[in-house]
């Protein structure tokens, strides 16, 4: 039976995304294999995989909160914002500790961000890495992020500074875009040259499994997956009787009487089994993704 679940990989620098999922197909034997977040080729840390029917069930691990450690080169800029890009400006920018833990509070809360070129984002039915490929810039729009916790963590001074700072973010925040826009607030610019992914909502770095550890260890990718259910492990679960359970196999819509719940949550049969989610949308209690 081909491989179900999740599995958390530690993505190495080098690696696509997309080369850490073509590498797990094969592993896995199996074609059905999506991710929970792109990481850009520099970046390591922490990629949730879903195989099988976990692929339908990505987008609840995807909208959870991230959190990363990023390195910022501050002075100098590139069109990437990371180390991978080119060279673009560079400019001395002695700036104090204290500068830049001052500038970090008003990147708190309710943010906009001006999406970088180097992005997969589609403008005009077009991704914008491809104009950039092409050595074309487009307007981008503002896109609305939400920063929860961002803290200075390590400072070398110097005419370019490097700067270590912990964030804790919503889905779809550009870390190297925070990077470069609290280098602005202070007069100047920065890129990226290090970047770790350490958490996806409840899932952490720490249980992820080395690439290299999967790719010599053809059996690792079994003994690493995770369970449907124990892969969302930031919905609210509940267990459901056998009757429930058979209605909700079936997507059927229900009352919140009968099923009393408001944000999407995991529904199990007794044995631990995931049947479904289910939400509340208005006076009714609907199907998410049925398993069945």
């Amino acid at each position: 039976m081909p491989a179900e679940g999740f599995l958390l990989v530690d993505k190495p620098g080098g690696w696509t995304s997309h080369d850490v999922v073509a590498k797990v197909r094969g592993l896995a034997a199996t074609k059905k294999v999506g991710h929970a977040g792109t990481l850009d080729p520099m970046a390591t840390g922490l990629l949730v995989l879903g195989l099988g029917r976990a692929t339908r069930l990505l987008r609840f691990v995807q909208e959870a909160p991230k959190e990363y450690t990023a390195r910022a080169r501050f002075g100098v800029g590139t069109d990437s914002l990371d180390a991978d890009g080119t060279e673009t400006e560079r400019h001395p920018m002695p700036v104090s500790r204290a500068a830049v833990a001052a500038a970090l509070a008003p990147f708190l809360g309710d943010i906009e961000q001006i999406p970088p070129m180097a992005s997969a984002i589609k403008i005009g039915g077009q991704k914008l890495y491809e104009l950039a490929r092409r050595g074309e810039e487009i307007e981008r729009p503002p896109r609305a992020v939400h920063i929860f916790e961002l803290e200075l963590r390590g400072f070398e001074a110097g005419d370019f500074p490097l700067v270590e700072f912990r964030v804790v973010c919503s889905s779809g925040t550009y870390v190297r875009t925070l990077g470069d826009d609290i280098a602005r607030s202070l007069g100047g610019r920065a890129h990226l040259v290090g970047l770790r992914r350490t958490r996806i909502g409840a899932l952490h770095v720490d249980s992820a499994v080395a690439m290299d550890e999967l790719v010599t260890d053809h059996d690792r990718v079994d003994t690493a997956i995770l369970s449907l259910s124990e892969g969302l492990a930031d919905l609210g679960r509940l267990t459901v009787d056998d009757d429930l359970g058979r209605r909700v196999s079936h997507g059927s819509v229900l009352s919140p009487a009968e099923l009393p719940i408001d944000q999407p949550t995991a529904l199990l049969d007794g044995e631990g089994n995931l049947l479904a989610v289910y939400a509340r949308r208005g006076a009714e209690v609907r199907p998410e993704v049925v398993l069945a």
